[in-house]
């Protein structure tokens, strides 16, 4: 009774201790220390290496066989199967020559540049809504729902529009929208072949792409005059396909230089804001004007071998989804005149969201198996045949993209766009901060904001030497595009020169849900 008494006595004066004194003179709990992500990290690791893992056991029973013959033995075997042995050899280097002649040739991103406008261009939230009043052109009623746009789009104060539209009246005209857009343009070629050293004259292939500027002769023509590029120039101009025009303009160049051996390749990604602003009163159609802002990008592609050491990214893969044959998805985002003043502008659907979550789910399905490692790919599928053919009632798996990636730059449409995306694909604030920072710093660029998404990553010092970067971008049509690169080495920001670099200390910047604008 009295050994009963004390050993009650001992647990009271245990469970009286500080939870800290408990942890150290108790072993811990198992149950409250494990993480289900560590779990799931070594179960990825283990199901990642299952061949490698399988392979050497069978592999160390091979060496072990061959250490039992003497290289006597093993010369006689050959010396007697002459014939095998040369008609073996002769297959191996003719599909070794077939295999090394007939693969995809690598396609590497030398370097990029974003467009940075100067301060003459800087157009802070209550200068846009001061610009509006101004042109008197806007009802009361288009006004407060312009205001109310700008407190929840998660815009900052510096972001840039072309001095045409600060005029008064605005000027819209044919001669102020080209002067935007050679600014842009040539501004961020320029940089790209100053930080290159690449002459103008050794790119043999030329892809731009603006949706709704497309003036006669093209952009593309502009800057083959400009440069004076030579004349066999593979020159395309891409018109009418909206913000993911940029990763189609990717994939063209990544399939042309697959047959044109030794060449490079420019893209520039661009918008022109001055001739599709709206002066109207269509609410579908104000929300462009509140979003869309100033900005380009330049990007060099090479599938030259010498290219490989100085290059930044390697691209890996593209893939593209269209959703244009649903009316729904092609209506969604569409130039139209309103039915009130027959002025023109690009009117946004209610079901956008809808329409883009149903192209993204489409887009990675088709991603999903490309990249994603076979653990998260296994769990997919069991999960799937679970529901679909078991009836069981679970949710459905949803693959954690962030085994696959180390970056992601995603369309800075709007802020509704990155909440849904981040939810969904279940990524965090870090991943989600250079798209949440470029939307804040510049707006939406149309198709180069993914451009602008990378240089920030760059200018943090985050990309290291195998990341890989998942781009993906979405636009009228309905289009959802990826782009999937591999750095090639680690990016030093002190070595740097992007839009970024004499303000990143600044960021990230908190940004509120909403932001109060008086003007």
């Amino acid at each position: 009774m009295e050994d009963q008494k004390k050993q009650k006595m001992e647990n009271k004066s245990l469970l009286s201790q500080p939870l800290l004194e408990r942890e150290e003179n108790s072993l811990p709990n198992f149950f409250l220390s494990v993480k289900l992500k560590y779990v799931k990290l070594g179960y990825h690791y283990l199901v990642s290496n299952a061949m490698y893992l399988t392979l050497m056991p069978v592999l160390c029973m091979i060496f072990a066989h061959l250490s039992t013959f003497r290289v006597d033995e093993l010369w006689n075997q050959l010396k007697f199967n002459l014939v095998t042995v040369v008609l073996s050899s002769t297959s191996i280097v003719f599909t070794a020559t077939l295999y090394f002649m007939s693969r995809p040739r690598k396609v590497y991103l030398v370097d990029f540049s974003c467009y940075k406008p100067g301060p003459a261009h800087i157009t802070s939230r209550e200068l846009f809504m001061q610009l509006s009043a101004a042109s008197e052109f806007f009802t009361e009623q288009s006004l407060a729902f312009q205001k109310k746009i700008l407190e929840k789009s998660g815009f900052g104060e510096m972001t840039y529009a072309p001095k045409g539209l600060m005029h008064d009246p605005p000027d819209q005209s044919m001669a102020e929208s080209w002067r935007e857009s050679e600014m842009v343009m040539f501004g961020a070629i320029d940089d790209l072949l100053a930080k290159t050293g690449v002459k103008p004259r050794d790119i043999g292939i030329l892809v731009v792409n603006s949706s709704l500027f497309n003036p006669t002769p093209s952009l593309s023509a502009r800057i083959v005059n400009h440069y004076k590029l030579r004349g066999n120039i593979l020159s395309y101009n891409l018109g009418g396909m909206g913000c993911s025009a940029g990763l189609i303009s990717v994939d063209l160049a990544k399939d042309l230089l697959q047959v044109h051996p030794n060449s490079y390749a420019l893209v520039v990604s661009t918008e022109n804001i001055t001739r599709n602003w709206y002066f109207g009163n269509d609410r579908s159609m104000l929300v462009t004007n509140c979003l869309f802002r100033m900005g380009a990008a330049a990007v060099l592609l090479s599938n030259r071998i010498f290219d490989r050491r100085r290059s930044k990214y390697q691209l890996m893969r593209t893939v593209r989804t269209h959703k244009g044959a649903d009316d729904r998805s092609f209506n969604c985002v569409l130039q139209r005149e309103d039915p009130d003043t027959q002025r023109v502008g690009v009117s946004l659907s209610k079901d956008l969201m809808a329409i883009a979550g149903e192209a993204l789910k489409t887009n990675i399905t088709t991603l999903g198996p490309l990249v994603l490692p076979v653990s998260e790919q296994l769990l997919f599928f069991v999960t799937l045949v679970a529901k679909k053919v078991f009836k069981m009632k679970i949710k459905p798996y949803i693959p954690d993209f962030k085994l696959a990636f180390e970056h992601f730059c995603i369309h800075a449409g709007g802020r509704g766009v990155l909440d849904e995306l981040e939810k969904n694909l279940e990524l965090t604030e870090w991943h989600m901060e250079p798209s949440r920072m470029t939307l804040y710093r510049f707006g939406n660029t149309s198709s180069s904001s993914l451009w602008y998404e990378l240089a920030y990553s760059e200018a943090k010092g985050r990309i290291k030497k195998g990341d890989r970067i998942w781009q993906i971008g979405f636009g009228s049509g309905f289009k959802c595009n990826s782009a999937v690169w591999r750095a090639m080495r680690a990016i030093d920001p002190a070595k740097e020169k992007n839009p970024w670099m004499d303000e990143i200390d600044e960021f990230p910047v908190r940004v509120p849900k909403v932001a109060p604008l008086v003007y």
